[in-house]
């Protein structure tokens, strides 16, 4: 007789390891799992069994209870009327093998050959009624043997009889009923699925691997038949809780095929069920393991990983919304936005987590997962309306309120003749159905296009919605899935164009005021220009017109009256020719100091009094004065003009003139420095000098002080007897404001 090596045993742990490990595959997905969302679900339709008709609602059934709990939750509903079970006995890429009559356990009932990974849709099943110690027993049986060698109790193991065993078509499924009362001391019925294998030839894959996409029901196991009767493979109470979302997977192990003489092997999936109440079994594959794998991950990923990958990228957006609305707090969709990705996430934790041991924490783990549904489509609600045209404060008010007692009331502080599950998906179909219908008709009535989109989306997970709940329900075979994940990636499209359309569409209305804007600045501009030309040659006609006038009043005054001074003289014969010619040369001199003042200096006083010098420097040799020039840098006036230059001039002209005429010198020194604000000009003589106390009242110095300050500065006189005198000018470097009597000279 041959014995399985204990080793061999222990893939019910290798099985654990692997899901965790896949488990972990499947959330790190993320948003690129989005990008394959129509080639997955097209390969989801291709693996399933008859497609669904309808589409989404919320997800999942609550898997079945732990062998200590007498009313597990989640499977306190039955049902009244078997669903219609289709299907046939059927292979990958080969007919179906034809039934056989009888319930001769060599009969094709059960089998399955054939080339590659097969399935099988039809097996034989037989049924025993078990009371809860009984049950207990196989459990604590099957984790006794794991990892070691051993015998499960007779009876405990699959009937021998022939005639316990008949025909049943896979999937296997018994409906829920909306209300249930599970009694104290309820019995369980455990369903043996037994299933034979040919390998292709006569000849064993290196390892050959079981596949069920779903299996609703308590922990299942797995038994093989060897010459020493049935052996357990495969037992899964360690993920009794997620069996229900999770596709099984077990490895047989190679000393059950690669050393057995036989053509074919006895395969029994132990499932255990609450007599009355709902189940579903989906259809086996069997085969090589290299042609089973890559189904199995093709429905993990559409299984456990998109709702994953959903979950998690809606909480990133989430987060990134909750950023935008801490900028933004005048526009709550971003705080509606990140609550219902949260709300999401939680009602997905199942995907997530593993779920509670206990009776008590299960069941409220299933109520905040299934009230969570509600609220998750009260954000959508509130989130689409804020891009209608005006508010609707008393449907949001009403659907609001309608929710929060839905919550309370499903709480499972009390008891209750319904199921929780039902009655938390009623509620959620109340309020899917009646937002809905509202943010419909309200996008067709206001012409929305963002609101038209998302409504749209909202009806196509209504029908998605749809075909959950009747998967939930037993209506649809097991080997479909859940579709609200995907509802969730259309309806969040919606949600990111609608955003997207907005943003763009202020970027227009941006785009559109700047270029208005752009344009009358523009126009703006022109008229500024125009109005500026036109002022600036008003201003260049009244410089002209002052500039005129100033030349003709310093004429008049300076050299007009000399030269009518001097033609009167004439004509009275009272002058003599030397003194005409000091007169005509003075005369010249002025005209010279005019001209002078008019030439560019570029504001710079250095350049004026050299001009200065070079006119008035032969006069003065000619007169017997010698003339020191100590002159240094001085900053540039930037507020000296052609008129202030002329003023400048007639100080320095009248003080040389002094000097000359008057004082007698021999000598005359120009001295210029730079006394940081302001800069000082000075002009000292040698002479006989003067009281200064004698002439202040004089005509001639009071108008030498008129003229300094018209400048902004002063002018100081200090002279005595028998010491010379010193004239001395001081200007600003900086002037606020021009003197208005500048401009009059």
């Amino acid at each position: 007789m041959e014995q399985i090596p204990p080793a061999l045993l222990a893939c019910g742990r290798s099985q654990r390891m692997v899901r965790r490990w896949r488990g972990a595959y499947a959330g790190a997905l993320g948003l690129r799992l989005l990008m394959l969302v129509l080639p997955l679900l097209t390969l989801m339709l291709s693996s399933a069994a008859p497609p669904a008709t309808a589409s989404t609602a919320s997800t999942t059934a609550p898997p079945a209870a732990s062998l200590t709990q007498t009313a597990p939750p989640g499977l306190d509903v039955g049902a009244n009327t078997p669903p219609s079970l289709l299907g046939v006995l059927a292979t990958e890429g080969t007919p179906a093998a034809s039934a056989g009559t009888g319930l001769d356990p060599t009969a094709t009932h059960g089998l399955i050959e054939g080339p590659g990974a097969q399935r099988a849709t039809e097996a034989l099943v037989a049924t025993s009624d078990w009371s809860v110690a009984q049950l207990q027993a196989w459990r604590s049986a099957l984790r006794s043997m794991d990892g070691g060698a051993g015998q499960l109790p007779a009876d405990l193991l699959p009937p021998d009889a022939n005639t316990a065993w008949s025909p049943v078509t896979l999937p296997d499924v018994r409906q829920r009923e909306a209300t249930q009362d599970v009694p104290a001391n309820s019995r369980y019925q455990m369903r043996w699925y037994r299933i034979r294998y040919a390998p292709p030839q006569g000849r064993w894959p290196t390892s050959v691997a079981l596949y069920m996409p779903r299996l609703v029901a308590q922990a299942a196991a797995v038994l093989v038949r060897t010459d020493t009767g049935w052996r357990p493979v495969f037992d899964n109470q360690s993920g009794a809780r997620e069996q229900w979302v999770r596709p099984l997977w077990v490895v047989l192990p190679a000393a059950l095929t690669e050393l057995r003489d036989e053509r074919e092997i006895e395969v029994v999936i132990a499932v255990p069920v609450m007599q009355g109440l709902y189940y579903a079994v989906s259809s086996v594959w069997l085969g090589a393991r290299e042609d089973l794998e890559p189904r199995h991950d093709r429905r993990w990923v559409l299984q456990i990983g998109v709702p994953q990958a959903t979950s998690l990228t809606l909480v990133t957006l989430g987060l990134f919304a909750l950023v935008l609305w801490f900028k933004r707090r005048e526009d709550p969709a971003y705080l509606l936005f990140a609550l219902a990705s949260v709300a999401w996430l939680v009602r997905n934790l199942h995907y997530h987590l593993d779920l509670p041991r206990t009776r008590e924490a299960l069941e409220w783990f299933w109520w905040i997962t299934h009230a969570s549904m509600s609220w998750v489509m009260l954000l959508t609600f509130l989130f689409a309306l804020r891009f209608a045209r005006r508010r609707f404060d008393r449907f949001e008010r009403t659907i609001t309120a309608f929710v929060l007692i839905a919550s309370i009331v499903s709480l499972p502080l009390w008891g209750r003749g319904m199921d929780m599950l039902v009655m938390m998906h009623i509620c959620n179909a109340v309020v899917g159905l009646a937002g809905t219908a509202f943010v419909a008709n309200i996008a067709w009535r206001q012409g929305s296009r963002e609101l038209k989109l998302i409504a749209t989306a909202l009806v196509i997970g209504i029908g998605l919605a749809i075909h959950d709940l009747g998967l939930l329900a037993g209506w649809w075979w097991p080997e479909h899935i859940y579709l609200m994940p995907f509802a969730t990636l259309v309806i969040l499209a919606s949600f990111l164009y609608a955003v997207q359309h907005r943003y763009i569409q202020a970027l227009r209305g941006v785009e559109q005021a700047n270029e208005e804007l752009a344009t009358r600045l523009h126009e703006q501009s022109e008229q500024l220009k125009a109005q500026h030309d036109k002022l600036r040659e008003v201003e260049r006609q009244q410089a002209l017109l002052l500039e005129r006038q100033r030349i003709m009043q310093d004429m008049h005054d300076g050299l007009g009256s000399s030269l009518l001074s001097a033609m009167v003289a004439v004509e009275q014969g009272s002058m003599a020719q030397d003194q005409v010619v000091t007169v005509l040369r003075e005369c010249v001199d002025d005209l010279r100091l005019v001209i002078d003042s008019l030439e560019p200096v570029g504001h710079d006083l250095v350049s004026l009094l050299a001009t200065m010098r070079y006119r008035l420097g032969k006069r003065l040799q000619l007169g017997g004065l010698r003339l020191e020039w100590d002159v240094h840098d001085l900053p540039v006036l930037e507020w000296l003009e052609p008129p202030d230059a002329l003023h400048v001039l007639r100080l320095m002209q009248e003080a040389l003139t002094n000097a000359l005429k008057h004082a007698r010198a021999t000598r005359v020194r120009v001295v210029t420095r730079d006394l940081g604000r302001k800069v000082e000009i000075r002009v000292e003589d040698d002479g006989e000098g003067f009281d200064i106390q004698q002439v202040t009242a004089g005509r001639g110095l009071r108008g030498l002080q008129r003229r300094a300050r018209q400048l902004g500065g002063s002018l100081r006189v200090d002279s005595s007897p028998g010491h010379g005198t010193v004239v001395t000018l001081r200007l600003p470097v900086e002037r606020t404001e021009p003197e208005p009597s500048l401009q009059q000279g």
